[in-house]
């Protein structure tokens, strides 16, 4: 591809890059204005719906007193039909009745400062007989749009059409606020009702210490019954603009509008617009570089296809005559008789080729002169043999600086005469096929190493050469920790990665007569001959795990760490043959694993025995998984403030066919050897899931339950997402799981740790660090333990009844933890005397045997009912005596 090309691309690329991505935005900012307006007119509409109701109901109670007062107006009792519930019995609701001079004559209670009696506009307006319908007005008490009383009221007639008087309902802004029931989603949204002349009679906003910044700077004026449109900014008091829809009541002076800001509704637009740019900009760059890579990549292509051109060519030129190098030469001897040199009497093209020269500048030249002093040591060699015996040839492996344009060639030299014809044929190809093939079958592809096969033709011959010569030998059967771990969350390609520098790392830290052998999968198998004393085999092997220890550098990213558990059996003290000792040395491999792994150990007869027990119980928790046999048990966790649980720690249990109700601790490391611990902790996970919903659903109290996180699960990069599923599937509240990690998988995290805490904590699940104290940490690097509770270890809470220096170390832990603003778990807490000095000191929760051990859920569910704990009552009532 041309450079021309690729630029063409590239500005095509970015044109539909940015194109779409603008177009996509515009597409949103329009849906969301559109959704917007729609929202105004839903939240308008009902709000009048609401409002017309409620005014009908005012106009109805208002023509039943006109009628009552025209049939029997002495026996109009607004007080009395108040407590019969003929009408609203709030403070905000006030009634009475106006004779025609403006005096009061009946009302349903006894005015407040809200309702106090004004002769107000509409008395003047009715007795002038401006309608025959409900008029509604308002009058402003104070500055504030609560201080204002809004008045409904009708006329009242004689018989003759006289003027009687006024049946008034006076109300507070908020009661016609209180009917609007439809959520306002942003701060500054709001929905009011106004006269259609343009007073504001109420309003409601989300955000009610601001009412007064949504109001209009004028009157605002809306044609048409109903509506919706864009106001600007600066109409309102606050400068923002909104979308305000209306709707005005049929039959009542009265519109409603909802008004939604601008900047509230394209909050959420505005941040996916910068990260669509921002997306867009990566994108951009990355394709520039990309195009720079790949225009540079096209030159450097196009040159070297020229020069290959070129080779090619004078290659056709230089094999049209002949296919092998031919040299005639005429030996040079010194005094002695010796051969020292020889003259290069003819050659042809292709055996100047072979050497880097033309047959121009060849022909009639010291060989010396022509040639590379290696290749002149190396010819003048076979030319004596070939004086001496009539003929020489061989098949002769070019070393590195040979002087020879081949990797191996056939020579032939004859004694001719006086001279000697000398014959070079390149069999590189040749021997590079054959090699390929032994390559198949002897050696693996991804390390180069030697393979299985290459190992059970060799290790028989050297157990025979160890015996022929009374020599020790030593196998190495060496297992990569945590190999499946990487290859799970990194992929094969990693994998490889990390197989390929192992096996580097292997040889070099071995003697060059050893040999390295690649079994399969993530073992390699070392021979080491010769070998003294055992001494020496564990420097060796102990050399191995020190160099396998460092983090691998992958593609993937850098600190990725595995270690080796590696088992040794030595002939002959071991085995005889070659099977048996490769055998033993798999069963002191599976030895080492089981003491931690990160070691080796010599084969021992006895360890048959516990490898077999090793498999049975790793067969034994794969049943456990998939007969479902693993139960959980909760311990409760209690604030020291007010002595009631508050949380509680989900703890495994293995309820084992036989052998009863087994603890983690006999299991645990098993299943984290065997790569079965992701699986328990995803069962552990989803049966705390199931039961916090049983209790929800059968409507007992919910507290937040803690599950414990192995760091294996974390390092597989799958627990965030699998709790997240867990969360969804079960429609839980993320902040009813918690998570418990230990202080290494804080501290000394790799990225895909990272990442996981990171999601959990995006999820809303709070992170605890569990038996802090009992790792690697110190108060000095409480900083960066980025978590919401630390659980100290119960060591620590032990140490707080042996003197004071355990309670200066717990001072410590809370105060700094307190200002890193997380909470602080005393964990084993058993005795009153502790519990006390926790309260006293500040620490805010508490668990261990003194509260509870760890139940079943069916017994926890009692205990959560409790209001407060034992020994908190006790104390309680002691402090009350």
């Amino acid at each position: 591809m041309t450079i021309f090309a690729w630029m063409v691309g590239l500005l095509v690329l970015l044109t539909l890059l940015w194109v779409t991505t603008e177009l996509s935005l515009r597409q949103e900012e329009e849906r969301v204005r559109s959704y917007t307006r729609h929202q105004a007119i839903s939240l308008t509409n009902s709000y009048a719906t609401q409002l017309t109701f409620l005014t009908e109901q005012m106009n109805q109670i208002l023509l039943g007193i006109q009628a009552r007062w025209q049939d029997t107006p002495n026996f109009l009792d607004l007080a009395r039909d108040r407590k019969r519930g003929l009408f609203p019995d709030r403070d905000e609701f006030f009634i009475f009745v106006l004779d025609r001079q403006g005096r009061i004559i009946q009302s349903s209670g006894i005015p407040n400062q809200w309702h106090v009696f004004f002769r107000d506009s509409y008395f003047d307006a009715h007795k002038a007989h401006c309608c025959e319908g409900l008029l509604v007005t308002t009058k402003n008490l104070g500055p504030h749009i609560d201080d204002k009383v809004v008045y409904f009221s009708r006329r009242l007639s004689h018989l003759d059409d006289s003027f009687g008087g006024v049946a008034v309902i006076s109300v507070r802004p908020d009661f016609l606020a209180t009917f609007q029931d439809e959520p306002l989603r942003n701060t500054h949204d709001f929905v009011s009702v106004r006269l259609t002349s343009g007073p504001l009679l109420a309003t409601r906003m989300r955000a009610e210490n601001n009412q007064k910044q949504a109001f209009y700077t004028r009157y605002p004026e809306f044609s048409g019954s109903q509506g919706v449109r864009l106001e600007s900014a600066e109409k309102f008091w606050d400068k923002k603009a909104r979308y305000v829809a209306w709707r005005k009541l049929k039959d009542y002076p009265l519109v409603t509008l909802a008004g939604l800001a601008e900047e509230d509704a394209l909050a959420g637009y505005q941040v996916l617009a910068r990260h669509y740019r921002l997306t867009a900009t990566t994108a951009s760059v990355l394709f520039l570089i990309f195009a720079a890579v790949g225009m540079w990549f096209s030159e450097r292509l196009a040159v070297r296809r020229r020069a290959e051109e070129n080779v090619r060519s004078t290659y056709r030129m230089a094999t049209d005559a002949a296919n092998e190098g031919f040299y005639m030469l005429r030996p040079v001897f010194s005094n002695d008789g010796l051969l020292v040199d020889f003259h290069i009497e003819d050659c042809n093209d292709r055996a100047a080729l072979l050497i880097g020269s033309t047959r121009t500048r060849l022909t009639g030249r010291l060989a010396s002169e022509a040639m590379q002093h290696k290749l002149h040591e190396d010819l003048i060699e076979i030319c004596r043999r070939a004086l001496q015996s009539g003929m020489y040839e061989d098949e002769f492996r070019v070393p590195s600086q040979g002087g020879l344009d081949a990797n191996w060639v056939y020579r032939r030299a004859v004694h001719s005469g006086a001279g000697i014809a000398l014959t070079l044929r390149d069999i590189s190809e040749l021997k590079a096929h054959e090699q390929t093939l032994a390559d198949l079958a002897n050696k693996d592809v991804l390390t180069l190493l030697p393979n299985r096969r290459w190992l059970s033709g060799f290790l028989p011959e050297a157990v025979q050469r160890a015996q022929h010569n009374h020599s020790r030998l030593a196998i190495f059967f060496i297992d990569l920790d945590n190999f499946k771990l990487v290859n799970d969350t990194l992929g094969h390609h990693a994998g490889d990665e990390l197989l390929t520098q192992a096996a580097n790392r292997i040889c070099h830290a071995v003697r060059a007569s050893d040999h390295v052998v690649r079994l399969g999968g993530d073992e390699f198998t070392v021979v080491l001959e010769n070998i003294a004393s055992n001494r020496d085999i564990a420097r060796v092997a102990k050399s191995i795990i020190h160099t396998l220890s460092d983090p691998f550098t992958l593609s993937a990213g850098a600190g990725n760490r595995v270690s080796a558990s590696i088992g040794i059996s030595v002939y002959p003290d071991d085995g005889q043959d070659a099977d048996t000792l490769l055998k033993h040395a798999d069963v002191a491999m599976y030895a080492a694993k089981a003491e931690g792994k990160a070691r080796h150990h010599f084969y021992d007869p006895k360890l048959s025995d516990a490898i077999l027990l090793r498999l049975s119980k790793e067969r034994a928790l794969r049943q456990a998984i998939d007969n479902d046999e693993f139960v959980i048990y909760y311990q409760p966790r209690v604030t020291t403030r007010t002595g009631r649980i508050c949380s509680l720690e989900a703890l495994l249990r293995w309820h084992h066919p036989e052998l009863g109700l087994v603890h983690p601790l006999d299991f645990i490391d098993v299943a984290e050897d065997a790569g079965l611990i992701i699986s328990i902790g995803n069962q552990v996970m989803e049966k705390v899931a199931i039961q916090l919903n049983d209790w929800r659903s059968r409507g007992l109290r919910v507290v937040p339950v803690s599950v414990n996180i192995s760091p294996y699960q974390l390092q597989s990069g799958t627990t965030a997402a699998f709790v997240e599923k867990v969360v969804k599937q079960y429609q839980l509240p993320t902040d009813w799981l918690e998570v418990e990690v230990t202080e290494s998988a804080v501290v000394d995290r790799s990225m895909v740790v990272s990442s996981e805490l990171d999601a959990l904590r995006k999820q809303g699940v709070r992170l605890m660090i569990d038996d802090f104290g009992a790792g690697y940490s110190s108060l000095a690097q409480l900083h960066r333990l980025d978590v919401d509770v630390l659980k100290v270890d119960q060591a620590f809470t032990r140490a707080l009844a042996e003197g004071s220096e355990g309670e200066i170390v717990y001072r410590a832990v809370i105060s700094m933890a307190i200002a890193l603003d997380m909470q602080v778990v005393a964990e084993g807490v058993e005795t009153l005397a502790q519990l006390n000095l926790l309260k006293k000191i500040g620490c805010h929760e508490i668990q261990g045997y003194i509260i509870s051990p760890a139940l079943p859920a069916n017994e926890i569910e009692l205990l959560l009912q409790k209001t407060i704990m034992p020994p908190f009552d006790q104390m309680t009532q002691l402090a009350i005596v």
